[in-house]
């Protein structure tokens, strides 16, 4: 029997809306992941702890605040410094498509704005993890 993808949905910054999170998470669960929601509001640090405590294979991170650039940086830095860097990020949420390729330069696997079906993020997440 394969081993279950093992996914970290992650609501970090001050956002409080996690809605389409939620969403994510349930699909993901239905096409038999594991799947670890770690809340609203959390630090990249806090991020990176739970994803290394878990022993995650994805992180996928719900930014809705406009600050997907920052917050992906830091997160992406929080990893590497855990040792884990090597676990791929994913981010959705209100994410400009003039930002798209400047959030994949800072090391996210993959951008799926408002508005991807889930379907394509439970796909994605099959075919690459």
């Amino acid at each position: 029997m394969p081993k279950k993808v093992r996914v970290l949905i992650a609501k970090p910054g001050l956002d409080g809306h996690d809605r389409g999170a939620r969403i994510v998470a349930l699909a993901l669960r239905d096409a038999g992941m594991e799947v670890i929601y770690t809340g609203l509001r959390q630090t990249p640090e806090h991020i990176a702890e739970i994803a290394l405590q878990e022993n995650v294979d994805i992180i996928g991170l719900s930014i809705l605040s406009g600050a997907h650039l920052s917050l992906s940086e830091k997160v992406i830095k929080a990893l590497d410094e855990a040792g884990i860097g090597e676990v791929p990020v994913i981010v959705g949420g209100l994410v400009l498509r003039r930002d798209m390729d400047a959030v994949r330069e800072l090391g996210v696997a993959e951008v799926f704005p408002s508005g991807t079906p889930v379907d394509d993020i439970v796909t994605w997440i099959q075919e690459n993890i």
